[in-house]
């Protein structure tokens, strides 16, 4: 006889945070029975049959300024959640990421007797330190997807962290060979290729595409064996790239193939971000590069407490690829640099230097270990049986 099983409430505000949440879901279902989902939901947490209690398609943002901007609203979207959870009192709460959201929330839930999984750890390590007592007072169990992260958070005194593993590495697969990737964008395979992923916010593109692709022109003037493609994120980003290319002739647009692109390159520029992250998963030898306003560089520099800002520098816990940031990033820097990416030796050592860094990703599938994580939480409560 199936008897019904424990309820699970899970919120996230974000595309990313709903694929996770869905993928959560299809594992836990598979592996106990009777199992009900309500929350914040996405087209992803729908398919997988989560009931949903809001649309997070609609208030999804992202960034401290449209957080402030939205603040009413999520106030109101919070006071909401915190009632429906105190009605309900699903046996335990998932927040995925979302941290500017569901930090808040953790809080409150947690002072009404909720317990709390949070997965995805706010990037504390980097900055907003302040916001680990948050986290050691109101969750109970916070799932990593960064190896390092275990170990930081033991140094602050929290234990109950567990590495999943990162679900990137699952999803960073290649699905055409180099030469099949030349011949549908129309590249020559007697050249080497250049990826510039300048970012996927209107202003990382502004500032950051025109320089990548300064430095570019000079090692095509430089080699003439050298052509350029440049990853658009979505069709937005398309169009904010298209109004920048005919300054730089003979670049080719790829929009929404950014694994295959790197997969392809011989080299890449890489605004910092999780794209740092798919490039040293397919092995694509690349510099880091990130600008802000000088303002606002002035304002966060002083609270970024990593000694990396690339992702996959951090992952390794050494300085693998060259990050070139604010004004250390010009053209003439980057040519360079990309310049001695190009050769065959620089090339292969940074292309095994990934390959071991990336090994601490764990390879494993992060999704399984996620759901085997929850229910293990569950278990030692005894609120999660095998019933069948």
């Amino acid at each position: 006889m199936i008897k019904e099983g424990p309820e699970i409430m899970i919120v996230t505000g974000e595309t990313s945070g709903d694929r996770l949440g869905a993928e959560l879901v299809e594992e836990l279902k598979s592996k106990r029975t009777g199992m009900l989902f309500f929350g914040t939901t996405g087209p992803a947490m729908r398919s997988a049959g989560v009931e949903s209690v809001f649309d997070s398609d609609a208030w999804s943002v992202v960034g401290i300024g449209a957080v402030a901007r939205s603040l009413p609203r999520f106030l109101k979207i919070l006071s909401r959640l915190r009632d429906i959870a105190d009605q309900r009192r699903p046996t335990v709460i998932v927040l995925i990421d979302f941290p500017e959201f569901n930090l808040k929330l953790a809080t409150k839930l947690k002072k009404d007797g909720h317990r709390v999984i949070y997965y995805v750890s706010p990037q504390v390590w980097a900055w907003r330190k302040y916001r680990v007592g948050t986290i050691r007072k109101n969750v109970d169990l916070l799932l990593s997807i960064l190896p390092f992260e275990k170990g930081w958070y033991a140094e602050q005194g929290i234990e109950h962290v567990e590495f999943v593993g990162n679900p990137i590495v699952a999803r960073t697969k290649p699905t055409r060979s180099k030469k099949e990737f030349f011949e549908a964008y129309g590249l020559d395979s007697g050249k080497q290729l250049i990826a510039l992923l300048p970012g996927s916010r209107r202003k990382e593109i502004a500032r950051h595409l025109p320089l990548m692709m300064e430095a570019a022109n000079v090692l095509k003037t430089e080699y003439r064996t050298i052509q350029v493609a440049v990853a658009a994120a979505n069709s937005q980003a398309s169009a904010d790239i298209e109004k920048l290319l005919p300054r730089f002739p003979g670049s080719v647009l790829v929009e929404g193939d950014a694994v295959n692109l790197l997969n392809a390159a011989d080299a890449a520029a890489i605004s910092s971000g999780t794209a740092t992250l798919e490039a040293g998963i397919v092995g694509a030898p690349m510099v880091v590069v990130y600008k802000l306003p000088r303002l606002d560089y002035a304002l966060f520099r002083p609270v970024i407490k990593t000694p990396h800002i690339a992702l996959i520098n951090l992952v390794a816990g050494r300085r693998v690829v060259t990050e070139l940031v604010q004004n250390e990033f010009t053209p003439e820097r980057l040519s360079r640099e990309l310049k001695n990416l190009l050769e065959p030796t620089e090339n292969a050592r940074m292309r095994g230097e990934l390959e071991q860094a990336v090994r601490k990703l764990n390879a494993d599938d992060s999704k399984v270990n996620a759901a085997e994580a929850v229910i293990r939480f569950l278990d030692r409560s005894g609120s999660c049986e095998n019933q069948s």
